[in-house]
């Protein structure tokens, strides 16, 4: 995260009002006890907590879009990336502020924005007031807040979706599953004035630095720099990929030499057909020409106070030792 991601900022709220959604079946964990959680939390900062829970797809978007109308300060949400994809895309170009409390299987977003991945935590973040406006993207006209993509982890994301269980080891499942059998296609991608045609295993466009569980797929990505990050990667052999899948958990992906990176504000990619991909994660079913931009400061998101810029192997190491010291509390937490 850049410094300007960290930027404080008062929170004006138009009334004491926030709304937590709960994604009831999100990642692996229960969401027993969450709204007595928040509801505790809000009281102690002199707020009023409405609570609502999504039973099916674009719930997330309704409920987020009434607590707009309605004039909210804030809607937190609690579910992994697609329901803060579905809350986020309802609060664009409004005065009201989105808090993550991550409860998801990658929790992209919250990861790059380093909201702690245990609800307790992330209420801090909530009640420091630190609120930062954020870019997205949209592919075709629909929202992305992490990153959206093309190839194979957009095959993965198929295939993870079908998947009866959730969780990393399932997803890592379905990757080693789908490498067996995916084969590369090749893109055309016209961005800031050039014109580029690549042979790729995939194409990652971030807004966002990582996919989620600290795959790092842009690693330098901002939310607030006004530009995509765009990943291309070329195919190659058995110990390629294994080296790849190295630099994307240490955060060197942009140093391998198979990885083509850039930025834009736009771009146009044309691809053989309709087919396959991903949005924040979500699979989907997109056209042959594909219209991305990038939508400047629209998003209101708390984020922590203090976050350090990203550094290779050591970002990454930290990540793992406070995911893995969170995963020890709540084991032993009564």
């Amino acid at each position: 995260m850049s410094a300007a991601e960290t930027q404080r900022n008062h929170i004006e709220m138009p009334d004491q009002r926030v709304m937590l959604i709960i994604n009831p079946i999100s990642g692996t964990g229960s969401k027993d006890g969450v709204a007595a959680t928040v509801e505790k939390r809000m009281v102690r900062m002199g707020l009023h907590l409405d609570v609502r829970e999504t039973g099916g797809r674009g719930d997330a978007t309704r409920l987020a879009a009434e607590a707009s109308r309605s004039g909210y300060g804030a809607v937190l949400a609690c579910g992994g990336d697609g329901t803060v994809n579905e809350t986020a895309r309802a609060l664009c170009g409004s005065a009201t502020a989105m808090g993550i409390l991550p409860a998801g299987s990658g929790n992209g977003l919250a990861r790059h924005l380093g909201v702690p991945m245990d609800i307790e935590l992330a209420l801090d973040v909530v009640e420091q007031g630190n609120i930062v406006a954020s870019d997205y993207g949209t592919v075709n006209d629909i929202p992305f807040f992490c990153t959206f993509g093309m190839g194979f982890d957009a095959a993965v994301s198929h295939r993870f979706a079908r998947m009866h269980r959730r969780g990393l080891m399932s997803y890592i499942k379905s990757a080693i599953t789908e490498y067996v059998q995916f084969r590369p296609q090749t893109y055309t991608l016209s961005a800031n004035g050039k014109l580029l045609t690549e042979k790729a295993f995939l194409v990652a466009v971030c807004n966002a630095s990582q996919w989620g569980n600290n795959a790092y797929i842009a690693p330098q990505a901002s939310i607030t720099d006004g530009l995509l990050d765009i990943t291309i990667v070329h195919s190659g052999s058995p110990i390629d990929a294994a080296v790849m899948g190295m630099d994307i958990f240490t955060g060197f992906i942009n140093k391998n030499t198979m990885v083509h990176c850039f930025r834009a504000p736009a771009a146009v990619i044309y691809r053989s057909g309709a087919g396959e991909a991903h949005v924040d994660g979500e699979p989907m079913m997109l056209d042959d020409i594909l219209d991305i931009r990038c939508h400047r400061s629209a998003l209101r998101l708390f984020t922590p106070g203090t976050h350090s810029s990203f550094r290779p192997i050591v970002t990454p190491i930290k990540d793992m030792l406070r995911d893995a010291r969170l995963s020890l509390n709540h084991l032993f937490r009564p």
